[in-house]
C-alpha cells in the first residue's frame, strides 16, 4: 500500500534556485528506480522560502530501498548541499487552520 508523506526543504543561504532545480528532479529520479506511485506531487514554497512536498511512496519497503539505493543516495546527496531537511511542523503555515503555500507546480 502506497505511504503519503510529505517533506519539508529549507534552503541553505544562497541555494534557494539550486534547490528548485532539484525538486524537478526528485520525482522522476524515484520514479525510475521504482520507488514512487504515479501519483503527481504537490510542491509548494513557504514565506520562508521553505519547500514542502507531499508525494508517494509506493510502500515502507520502497521507503526502505530508498536508503540503499546508490541513484538516489546520490541524490539526496546534492539535495544536503542545497538545504536541510525540517520536520514539517517547524514551517510557521502548518500551524495554521488552512495553511497557505504558494505553488510550485
Amino acid at each position: 500500500m502506497g505511504r503519503i508523506v510529505i517533506a519539508a526543504y529549507r534552503p541553505k543561504p544562497g541555494k534557494e534556485e539550486e534547490l528548485a532545480a532539484l525538486m524537478e528532479t526528485h520525482l522522476p529520479i524515484l520514479r525510475s528506480e521504482d520507488l514512487v506511485t504515479d501519483r503527481e506531487s504537490i510542491i509548494m514554497q513557504a514565506e520562508d522560502g521553505t519547500i514542502l512536498e507531499v508525494f508517494e511512496w509506493r510502500s515502507r519497503e520502497a521507503i526502505a530501498a530508498a536508503h540503499e539505493n546508490p541513484v538516489v543516495l546520490e541524490m539526496w546527496g546534492k539535495y544536503a548541499e542545497a538545504c536541510d531537511y525540517i520536520p514539517a511542523g517547524e514551517v510557521v503555515e502548518i500551524g495554521a487552520l488552512f495553511s497557505e503555500f504558494t505553488p510550485m507546480n
